[in-house]
């Protein structure tokens, strides 16, 4: 493994190729109308290349190639064994190029090279390792009956799958999706985001040097009223596994029941409650793991714990305590190996936080600390790490998404209250509870209404055995854990007269 150096990534940097095609049929090709976006760096606002954007045809051929590759069996009738050889080559290829590949979404999203080569990527390559190295060790079952009738219950590859990926993991959220689909036989069409196409377009490279036969996988760079509708409403594409906003996931499923009624699965991000009881064992680690949960990634994350509900006795202490551990996660040059935080995906998102923290002033909340945008010296797109205090339920900075470095900090009286509170929400990602008292804890993660809660740490050590989703609009299915390949498989009962 490279250490990561101010040399090293000034070297790759300098050498770096930004890819700009489809990558359909095992090579790269331009789109069929050669149309084409302004790929844009949020780090300095300037224009990184311009990526060829797919259009109906350009999905419609996709979509007719990974039909024809499915329905000859040249990846979804090779043993799991063999699919696991060529994933696990993949995941070393992902480790060759992985200094190249964290740049590139850096680059993209403007995330630190701290946090894409020494969390996203290793996580990548995990989550390929995992998927291949359970595949052939899964079983198919035979149902009880009586000695007449034998019943057969066996999975298989579901078939065309279009993996839809936001912005804010690049390359991760795209692993999440196509290693459990790839490694279950399914031929994968991947989507990126427009803000966040490059590392996407090169793995195309990567898993057909692996030796995924041509057809089998795609990427496709585009939008979503173009690419990602077009995706949707095929109806030849049977699953669309999707993560990204309750807007665009309610389409998602209003697209399915226009088209083909194809299976769907949905991330759709969070107002997640982090509840801190006042006889937390160690405030200092609950501090520090409060002010990760919303700071890191530039707040950028569909499971941030953005709603810090406090016990009424301690918020004082407990907020100063966030708050001084703030001032060293400012955003800074992304480049820096050192720097915590780096840019707001692009000046949309940075205006849509910016517009959220004001709305928390005018209804009545107070900035504690920041509440800024900063570094415009760089043409790109910076924010302070903001908390709110005095914040009710009901402020639209409780209850909607900001996915920017926002706090907003509540207060409650008892057990009861702080239940409510965090049950209080259209969402149910993920919850904290911090508590030294095992039974209020496991009471606690009885009654929230989450996919995920962490007791007693904030996304610590999460690995890819656990699967994650969403209770009510945060989603429909898990990624991640055996769970996530239910997503990508079908069952077929096969039910045999024995004479």
């Amino acid at each position: 493994m490279m250490n990561l150096t101010h040399e090293n990534i000034k070297k790759t940097k300098s050498n770096i190729n930004f890819p700009s095609e489809l990558f359909i049929n095992g090579k790269y090709q331009k789109s069929i109308s050669e149309k084409y976006f302004d790929n844009i760096s949020p780090i300095n606002g300037e224009v990184i290349n311009k990526v060829f954007l797919a259009h109906q045809k350009d999905v419609d051929l996709a979509v007719s190639i990974a039909r024809e590759s499915f329905n000859k069996g040249h990846w979804s009738n090779l043993s799991p064994g063999q699919r696991k050889k060529i994933l696990l080559k993949f995941a070393t290829l992902l480790e060759r190029d992985r200094l190249e590949l964290a740049l590139l979404d850096t680059i993209d999203m403007g995330k630190t090279i701290n946090d894409t080569y020494n969390a996203d990527l290793p996580t990548s390559i995990d989550n390929i390792e995992w998927y291949a190295e359970i595949i052939d060790k899964l079983f198919d079952d035979i149902s009880p009956s009586s000695k007449e009738y034998m019943g057969l219950i066996t999975k298989e590859p579901i078939g065309v799958v279009a993996a839809i990926v936001p912005w804010n993991y690049p390359l991760w959220m795209a692993i999440w999706k196509i290693a459990p689909a790839l490694i279950t036989g399914n031929s994968v069409i991947l989507k990126p985001a427009e803000q966040s196409p490059m590392s996407a377009i090169k793995i195309g490279a990567l898993l057909s040097e692996a030796g995924v036969p041509d057809g089998v996988f795609s990427v496709l760079p585009g939008d979503g009223p173009i690419t990602g509708k077009s995706l949707c409403l095929h109806n030849d594409v049977d699953c669309v596994a999707f993560t990204g906003s309750g807007e665009v996931g309610k389409l998602v499923l209003q697209y399915s029941g226009q088209s083909n009624m194809k299976r769907v699965q949905l991330e759709c991000g969070g107002k997640s409650p982090n509840i801190i009881f006042a006889d937390c064992h160690d405030l200092d680690a609950a501090a520090e793991a409060s002010a990760y949960a919303i700071f890191g990634n530039q707040g950028e994350v569909c499971s941030a714990g953005s709603r810090l509900i406090v016990q009424k006795e301690i918020e004082n202490e407990f907020v100063d305590k966030v708050a001084k551990l703030s001032k060293n996660m400012h955003p800074a040059d992304p480049f820096d190996p050192e720097s915590f935080a780096g840019a707001i995906v692009n000046t949309e998102q940075l205006d849509k936080i910016n517009k959220y923290v004001n709305i928390g002033k005018e209804e009545g909340a107070n900035v504690e600390v920041g509440g800024n945008i900063t570094m415009k010296e760089t043409g790109g797109s910076y924010f302070e790490p903001t908390i709110f205090k005095n914040v009710k339920n009901n402020m639209k900075i409780a209850q909607e998404e900001i996915f920017g470095p926002v706090l907003a900090t509540l207060t409650f009286s008892n057990f009861e209250e702080a239940i409510s509170m965090a049950n209080d929400t259209e969402y149910g990602l993920a919850a904290g509870v911090w508590t030294k008292d095992i039974n209020k804890a496991i009471k606690a993660s009885r009654e929230i209404r989450a996919g995920t809660v962490y007791i007693n740490n904030y996304e610590e050590g999460v690995d890819t055995t656990i699967p994650l989703g969403g209770y009510k609009q945060s989603g429909i299915g898990r990624d991640n854990g055996y769970q996530a390949l239910e997503n990508y498989l079908q069952v077929k009962s096969t039910w045999i007269k024995i004479t």
